[in-house]
This record gives C-alpha cells, sequence and structure tokens, in this order.
C-alpha cells in the first residue's frame, strides 16, 4: 500500500523538496486555471461578442488596472499563508488570495477577449480628474509604473518580509487595510461608469468586499494592539 508524502521536523516532503516548493506549484496551477475559466466564463456571458470596448473606456482601464492593484494584494495574502501563525490572519489571507486571484483571471479574460493589452497606458487616466482629487499619481513608483492609491512600496514589502509573529501580522492587517481603501474609489467608479455590464457587476462586488474586509481586518488590528495607517 502506497502512502502520502509526509513532512519531517525540518518542513520537507518526502521527495526532500522543502513544502513552499509544493505550494508554489500549486498557486501557479491555480492561477493559470483561474485565468482561463475567467476567459471561459465571460465567452459564456457574451463579452466581446458586440462593440469591444476600447484601450481607453472604463471597462478596459478598470479591468488594467485593477489588475495590477489585485496583483499586488495576491502577493501580500500568499505572504501571510506562508509567514503568520494566527490562524485568524490565515483564513483571511486565503479568502483574499482566492477571491482576488479569481477576480483577477477574469478582468485578464476580458482584456485578451478584447485584444487590448494588459499593462501600458496612464495609470488611472479612465477616471474623471474629480475622482482623483486628493490621490498623488505622481508619487512613489515600482517597476516603473506610478502606485496606485493604498499599494504598498518596495521598501514597505521589504519590511513586511523582514517582520515574523505579531510584527508581521499588525504590519499585513495596516498595508492590506490601506490597500483596500485605495482600491474602492476605482471599484466605485467602475461601478458607475463601466459601460459593460459584466465589468460593472464585478466593479461592484468589488467595492462590497473590500468595504465589508476593511471593517473587519481594522477590528482585527486593534485587537492586536495596532491602529490602521492613514487612508489614501
Amino acid at each position: 500500500m502506497t502512502h502520502p508524502a509526509t513532512e519531517d521536523d525540518r518542513g520537507a516532503t518526502s521527495s526532500g523538496r522543502p513544502r513552499g516548493w509544493l505550494t508554489g506549484v500549486l498557486v501557479a496551477v491555480i492561477a493559470v486555471g483561474l485565468l482561463l475559466a475567467g476567459g471561459g466564463l465571460a465567452v459564456a456571458l457574451g463579452v466581446g461578442r458586440e462593440e469591444q470596448p476600447t484601450t481607453d473606456s472604463v471597462a478596459a482601464g478598470f479591468s488594467r488596472d485593477m489588475s495590477r492593484h489585485h496583483l499586488q494584494a495576491v502577493e501580500m495574502a500568499n505572504l501571510a499563508l506562508t509567514e503568520t501563525t494566527d490562524p485568524e490572519i490565515r483564513q483571511l489571507a486565503f479568502d483574499i488570495s482566492a477571491t482576488q486571484t479569481n477576480q483577477l483571471g477574469r478582468m485578464q479574460g476580458w482584456l485578451a477577449l478584447w485584444d487590448l493589452p494588459f499593462t501600458g497606458g496612464e495609470t488611472m487616466a479612465w477616471m474623471s480628474d474629480g475622482e482623483m482629487a486628493g490621490h498623488d499619481m505622481a508619487g512613489p513608483e515600482t517597476a516603473g509604473a506610478a502606485l496606485m492609491p493604498g499599494m504598498a512600496t518596495e521598501a514597505e514589502l521589504a519590511e513586511l518580509r523582514s517582520l515574523s509573529g505579531t510584527a508581521f501580522d499588525r504590519m499585513f492587517l495596516q498595508l492590506m487595510i490601506r490597500h483596500h481603501q485605495g482600491g474602492l474609489a476605482m471599484a466605485e467608479y467602475g461601478q458607475e461608469h463601466a459601460d459593460v455590464d459584466v465589468v460593472e457587476r464585478l466593479a461592484r462586488s468589488i467595492a462590497e468586499t473590500q468595504d465589508a474586509e476593511t471593517t473587519t481586518m481594522a477590528a482585527m488590528l486593534r485587537a492586536r494592539g495596532g491602529e490602521p495607517l492613514p487612508a489614501p
């Protein structure tokens, strides 16, 4: 009888590979599957069968910029899954990673169907000037692109990676709360102005989910002796 691989005291599987390797492979496989599923869902819902959005439309701009915004949230959530020992933080991180990876796949699936680039163009140019009041888009940059509201800088991410225990949990919650707050204006604008029904519905879902999660995370942070960062 064969038995499943077990872990030794060092956290390695019986194959000798560290368990992080397997987690990485599974995350990659799931991400690819969700990207394909997002495209399939878009086809099933009729996206791309009528007049397609242009690259500077709200639907395309929202899909492009929210994808990049989500990508950082998934990165932070996956880091928490490997670093935290707090079961509440672990469950929160799993929920954020799973939800936003699914949404990311759907948005990139739409862009592929519309034959539009996944990146490029002026960040958040699809939003009106009034909606961007108070947001400094000429501020910090990452990988050559301006950071969108709420996104963590490379220095903040490096500090998060250096922490452990409760200090890690507090900073993770602080960064994720601010990240959710920054994405809320984008989601609300997409909900109100997107000219594609499925994009409008996704934007509404993102706004509702992130608003609720922000309230939950603020309570979790205070229970661990921390306070939220200034809103973006």
